[in-house]
């Protein structure tokens, strides 16, 4: 099962289709942040897609959770733009706060740098920034297992 991970889109609604389309056995789509009007108009246009979305720091008068979690394909995801956890700084509170979630892999954006990590039982993971650098990610669940990459938009 292949799980789509997009961030940091900052209106470029373009790119986040063209992210979507290159990815179609992609079911899933966690949004993290900066560019929520994009990512809920590709809700709408890509029906046949779950999406999972949390607001960024520019997603400026958003009332939508910040911070959420949710199992897919019978792992505990932990999702959020990063900003609130520090994350241009430290990674230590996104990382305290998905082992007390619980979670399998801690999503997170806001830096525009693509980070893949596993630390004891957890992997954490930001697709970079696809308005602002070009990158996406994906998550793959297979057998049990999680694997995590980083794709350039073409």
């Amino acid at each position: 099962m292949r799980v789509l991970v997009v961030s940091d889109v900052h209106g470029d609604f373009r790119r986040l289709c063209e992210a979507i389309e290159q990815q179609p056995t992609a079911k899933t789509v966690f949004f993290l942040g900066d560019g929520l009007r994009q990512a809920e108009d590709a809700a709408d246009r890509y029906p046949d897609r779950v999406f999972y979305m949390v607001p960024g720091n520019c997603d400026f008068g958003s009332d939508a959770i910040p911070v959420r979690q949710e199992t897919v394909g019978g792992k505990r995801f932990y999702f959020t733009h990063g900003h609130r956890h520090d994350v241009k700084y430290t990674l230590y509170r996104l990382e305290l706060a998905a082992r007390e979630a619980e979670a399998d892999i801690a999503l997170f954006g806001h830096t525009h740098q693509p980070y893949e990590e596993y630390v004891d039982g957890l992997y954490l993971f930001n697709p970079g920034s696809l308005g602002r650098g070009g990158t996406y990610g994906y998550v793959d669940i297979e057998g049990g297992g999680i694997r995590t990459a980083v794709v350039e938009l073409r």
